[in-house]
Order: structure tokens, then sequence, then C-alpha cells
């Protein structure tokens, strides 16, 4: 029986499954000169290129937002819970 690929495309999406390696790891991360986006190490998909300034500006943004929420309900705000609202229908209306 033939052997499975362990990496390779499906659909356009990259994947790999060899074992990875703290090199390959590393060397995945940090591409000068590419795009912001590259194949992920291992696993399926594509990260974030740590090269490119454009991630970093992703991963503030996000860390940006985490630490928003985070401070939001840490000031001591209670989280609204949605009470039971009464809704009046009045079917008595006179059609002339």
């Amino acid at each position: 029986m033939a052997e499975k690929p362990t990496s390779g495309e499906i659909l356009g999406v990259p994947y790999n499954f060899e074992r990875p390696s703290i090199g390959r790891m590393l060397s995945s991360y940090w591409q000068p000169g590419e795009g912001m986006l590259v194949e992920k190490p291992f696993g399926v998909g594509y990260s974030l290129n740590l090269a490119n300034w454009r991630s970093w500006v992703i991963i503030l943004v996000a860390g940006g937002l985490l630490w928003q929420e985070e401070k939001g309900t840490s000031d001591g705000e209670t989280e609204r819970t949605d009470e039971p609202v009464e809704v009046i229908v009045d079917d008595n209306e006179s059609d002339d």
C-alpha cells in the first residue's frame, strides 16, 4: 500500500504533518521578504509571518481588543441580564 503524503495542498490550502523541528518552526514564522501570511510548519492553513510589519499590527490590534474586553469586565461592571418584558397586544380594535 502506498504511503499517504505528509505535506501538500487540498483545495488551495496547504497542510504539513511532518514532525516539526525547532529550526523548521523558527524559519517558517520568520521569512523576510515574504508576505504577511506563510504556510504553517505543522498543521493545516496559514500563520503570521513575524518578519512582516503588518503581522505585528494585527497582533497589537488583537491584544488591544483583548485588553479592552478584560478591562471592561474587571472594572466592577456587572453584566446586564435581560429581564422579561411584558408585551400587551390589543385585539379589540374596531374595524371601520
